[in-house]
């Protein structure tokens, strides 16, 4: 295996913790990957990695080249970028969505992006759980909501809209509130976070001031399509993005209430790795994604 290969290898490791799962996202065989990691440590005469049952970890030496091995392969990759722009991306990438924008509004539009990019292939991990991309060799990730201090590079896209909602059967149960004063005798269906480990409180805006209530709730989920099944089985009020109810609202499947005291809006944005941001399939993808979430309603740049 030649030393930049081999290179590529190590990183992978390091970042995945593991030879195995390194072997899965590279698509190649585990023995191979370890002979690569074997051979480099062999030329450099030092340990890279101290090996356990349940884990790999760089050592100090490993540590100090995995820095020089990104800046040096990022140099590298930056060079073949001069002269391949022009070249149609090709290969295999790997994506994670949150699970309601990726079924009504991401796949559905995929046609589009593989007819522009024939050579591209799609890996698409569907779930509400972030994931770690760089231990689990992720090109990029769409996410909803504040973005935690990862050391991921974040795009932009814009702002959800997000609005109250409720159906009609529950409405008909407990009544139409119109001011948050009402919400007293209501109940919420509630959306756990896998982020914190907490379901999010209600908020909502009054007089240009951000407020939060804790409604109960007899219903929790950390999936947003039992999110939206609770609440259209009349289990409780809700908050979610507009772009995603529309036709519940048109077929009158939802009605949205409070709509002069709608939440905050979610911050939508791409993520991806450092090391990511320099690769043409990356590229393509993600500014054909960030021109579909922007042309949709619900979406303010």
């Amino acid at each position: 295996m030649d030393r930049f290969k081999a290179m590529q290898v190590f990183i992978r490791v390091a970042e995945a913790g593991s030879f195995t799962r390194a072997a899965e996202t590279l698509e190649m065989p585990r023995a191979t990957v370890t002979t690569a990691v074997q051979q480099l440590e062999a030329h450099l005469g030092v340990r890279l990695l101290n090996r356990t049952t349940r884990r790999v970890a760089v050592t100090v030496d490993g540590g100090a080249y995995y820095e020089r091995c990104l800046h040096l392969l990022e140099a590298l990759a930056e060079t073949e970028a001069m002269l391949t722009d022009r070249q149609r991306p090709s290969g295999r990438l790997r994506i994670n969505l949150p699970g309601r924008p990726a079924r009504l509004l991401i796949i559905p539009a995929l046609r589009d992006f593989c007819d522009q990019y024939p050579e591209l292939d799609l890996d698409i991990g569907v779930s509400d759980r972030p994931v770690d991309l760089i231990q689990d060799g992720v090109d990029c990730a769409l996410r909803v909501g504040p973005l935690p201090d990862s050391g991921l590079v974040a795009r932009r896209v814009g702002e959800l809209q997000e609005i109250n909602c409720a159906a009609p059967r529950y409405l008909e149960r407990f009544g139409t509130p119109r001011v948050p004063s009402d919400l007293a005798g209501h109940q919420a269906v509630h959306y756990h976070t896998a982020r914190t480990g907490r379901s999010l409180p209600w908020d909502y805006t009054e007089r240009g001031e951000w407020q939060e209530i804790t409604l109960p709730a007899r219903i929790t989920t950390d999936n947003t399509e039992a999110y939206m099944a609770a609440a259209l089985a009349g289990l409780g009020l809700i908050q979610a993005p507009l772009h995603g109810l529309w036709d519940h609202l048109r077929r009158g499947e939802l009605v949205e209430v409070l709509p002069d005291y709608r939440p905050a809006p979610s911050l939508l944005s791409v993520v991806y790795p450092h090391n990511r941001h320099l690769s043409g399939k990356v590229k393509v993808f993600v500014e054909w994604l960030i021109r579909l979430l922007r042309d949709q309603p619900g979406v303010t740049p």
